[in-house]
C-alpha cells in the first residue's frame, strides 16, 4: 500500500514520493524555550513521532531534525525570573522539554540543534540572500525583501498587497516593504520587548537584560526567528527535505517566510509536503502560554501517565483541531484501559496450560488479520491514527471474546493478537503494552518523593547527618537531589 499526505502547500492529498526511495528527511520546527511546555505542544510532538514510526515502519530510514530555539526576547524578559542570563533561562526550560519528551515515550530525533549553535550558518545565509538582492541592510538590521521573492504567500495563499505588517512597529520605518521581515537583528534585544513579554510586576531597573549578541558583517546583534530553521534545517539535512512539520499557527508568517528565504538563498524547493498540526483547544480557545488557559505536561502525566494521554492525541488526526477537556481525558482512559485489558487478558490466556496449538479459533485469527489490514489502510492515508486506534480496539473486543467464551485457548490466533498489539500499538503508536516499565516508574517516583520527605523531616528536626545519608543513599542509586529555595528537586 501507499502513503498518501495532505499537503499545506498545494491543499491537496498527494502521493508521498520522497527524493530518495530509501530514505526520508523531516523538520520539526520545535519550542521556544522560555515557559514549561503544555499539552499543546505535547500534541505536535507526538504526532511527529507517530509519522517517524510509521514511516520507519514502512523501511524508511528517517533522518529526523527538531530544533530548539534558545535564542530569543521571550527567553530574555525571563532572566532574573529564571535564570541568571539567556543562556541559562533557555538551559533550564530546554530540561523540561527533554524530561517530557521522555517522559511521553517520544523517540529521540536524530538531531536537536540549537540556535545559539549555529549563528555562524545564519549569518552565512543571511549574507547569500543579501549578495543576491533579496535582503538589504538598515540601520545595522537586515530585512527580506517580499518584493524580491516571486509567489511570496504561496503556502497560505495570501497575496502580497493583503498582507500586513511583519515585525516590531519599531521596525517599520526600517523597511521597504511592511511585510518585510528582519534576518538580523541589531544590537540586543531592547527594553521595551524585555517588558512586554515580562510575566511579571518586577521593574526592570536601570539595566534591563537585554541578552547575548554576536558579531557580524552589519554590526553586533542578534539572529531573526524565521531564518534560524532555514540554516539549521539545511545545515543537517539539505537544500530540500522531504516532510516539514509544525503547528497550523506557524503557517504564517514563519513557515511563509522559511520558504522565502531558503528557496531564494539556494534556488531549490525547501520542503516537497508541508504538513501541518491542528491546534489543541480549551474551552473554544488555542491552548497557549501567551493565553494562559494551558496545562502543563508534568502534571498530566502525573495524573493520566503517558499512556492514556497518547491515547488521547491519538483520538483525532493530526491535521483536526482537538479539544482538551476532563471528558475527552476520560474516553482516553477508557480506551487505553481496554487495550491494555484485552492485551493482558491475551498474554495470560497465551501463557496458560489451557492455550493449545490445535485450537484454532478463526474468528480471532480473521480479526488479527483484518487488524493488520485496517491499521495499515488508516495510516497510510494521511497517518489516519484515530482510525488505526479503531482497528485496535476491535482487536481487543476480538480477543475477550476468545477468551472469555473458551476453556481452551488457541495459541497461535493469541500469540499473533499480542504481536499486533505491542507492533502495531507499541511500535507504531509508542504505547507500552509492557505495563512494568511504566509502573515502575511511577512507583520510583513515589518512593523517592517518600524518601525526601523523611529526610526534610529529619532536617527540621536538625538530624542534619541523617538528612545527608539519605541523600547519599539516594545519589548512589543514581538519583541526584538539589536543594532550592523550593524544597528540594531530584532526577537520575
Amino acid at each position: 500500500m501507499t502513503l498518501y499526505v495532505t499537503n499545506t502547500l498545494t491543499g491537496e492529498r498527494e502521493r508521498f514520493e520522497p527524493a530518495d526511495d530509501d530514505r526520508v528527511t523531516l523538520y520539526l520546527c520545535g519550542l521556544t524555550t522560555s515557559d514549561p511546555v503544555h499539552v499543546g505542544h505535547a500534541r505536535t510532538w507526538t504526532h511527529t513521532d507517530v509519522m517517524v514510526r510509521w514511516l520507519e515502519y514502512l523501511d524508511y530510514e528517517v533522518c529526523y531534525v527538531q530544533n530548539f530555539t534558545d535564542v530569543n526576547e521571550k527567553i530574555v524578559a525571563r532572566v532574573g525570573a529564571d535564570g541568571p542570563d539567556e543562556d541559562a533561562v533557555a538551559r533550564h526550560y530546554m530540561a523540561d522539554v527533554i524530561e517530557a519528551m521522555r517522559d511521553l515515550n517520544l523517540r529521540r530525533a536524530d538531531v536537536y540543534p540549537r540556535v545559539s549553535e549555529h549563528v555562524d550558518e545564519i549569518i552565512a545565509m543571511v549574507e547569500t540572500l543579501v549578495d543576491g538582492g533579496y535582503a538589504y541592510e538598515s540601520n545595522g538590521s537586515v530585512y527580506f525583501d517580499v518584493t524580491a521573492f516571486e509567489n511570496y504567500g504561496k503556502l497560505s495563499n495570501q497575496r502580497l498587497d493583503a498582507l500586513e505588517a511583519q515585525g516590531d512597529p519599531d521596525e517599520r520605518s526600517e523597511k521597504r516593504h511592511p511585510a518585510d521581515f528582519a534576518l538580523w537583528k541589531a544590537d540586543g534585544v531592547s527594553p521595551s520587548d524585555v517588558a512586554e513579554h515580562r510575566k511579571d510586576d518586577r521593574p526592570l531597573g536601570d539595566r534591563p537584560p537585554s541578552g547575548e549578541t554576536w558579531d557580524s558583517p552589519w554590526g553586533e546583534g542578534r539572529p531573526g526567528w524565521h531564518i534560524e530553521c532555514s540554516a539549521m534545517s539545511t545545515a543537517h539535512l539539505a537544500d530540500t527535505i522531504d516532510i516539514h512539520v509544525g503547528g497550523h499557527d506557524l503557517v504564517f508568517p514563519h513557515h511563509e517566510n522559511e520558504i522565502a528565504q531558503s528557496e531564494a538563498a539556494t534556488g531549490e524547493k525547501f520542503a516537497r509536503y508541508w504538513l501541518h498540526t491542528g491546534l489543541l483547544e480549551t474551552a473554544g480557545e488555542k491552548m497557549s502560554s501567551s493565553l494562559g488557559n494551558y496545562f502543563y505536561v508534568a502534571d498530566a502525566l502525573d495524573e493520566f501517565g503517558p499512556n492514556v494521554i497518547r491515547t488521547f492525541y491519538l483520538s483525532t488526526n493530526y491535521g483536526s483541531k482537538q479539544i482538551y477537556s476532563e471528558a475527552a481525558m476520560s474516553e482516553a482512559e477508557e480506551r487505553w484501559e481496554r487495550l491494555e485489558r484485552a492485551h493482558g487478558a491475551a498474554v495470560d490466556a497465551c501463557d496458560s496450560v489451557d492455550a493449545h496449538t490445535k485450537v484454532e479459533d478463526e474468528a480471532l485469527r480473521a480479526a488479527v488479520d483484518e487488524t493488520h489490514e485496517e491499521f495499515a489502510a488508516a495510516m497510510n492515508d494521511d497517518f489516519g491514527v484515530r482510525e488505526a486506534t479503531t482497528a485496535l480496539l476491535e482487536l481487543a473486543s476480538a480477543v475477550n471474546r476468545h477468551v472469555d467464551g473458551r476453556e481452551e485457548y488457541d495459541y497461535v490466533g493469541l500469540r499473533e493478537a499480542i504481536e499486533a498489539f505491542e507492533e502495531l500499538g507499541g511500535d507504531v503508536l509508542g504505547l507500552d503494552f509492557g505495563g512494568g516499565a511504566d509502573g515502575e516508574a511511577h512507583l520510583a517516583d513515589d518512593l523517592i518523593e517518600l524518601v525526601l520527605d523523611v529526610r526534610e523531616t529529619e532536617r527540621e528536626a536538625g538530624n542534619y547527618d541523617r538528612a545527608d545519608d539519605l541523600r547519599d543513599d539516594l545519589e548512589a542509586l543514581g538519583v541526584t537531589v538539589e536543594d532550592g529555595d523550593d524544597g528540594p528537586t531530584y532526577r537520575y
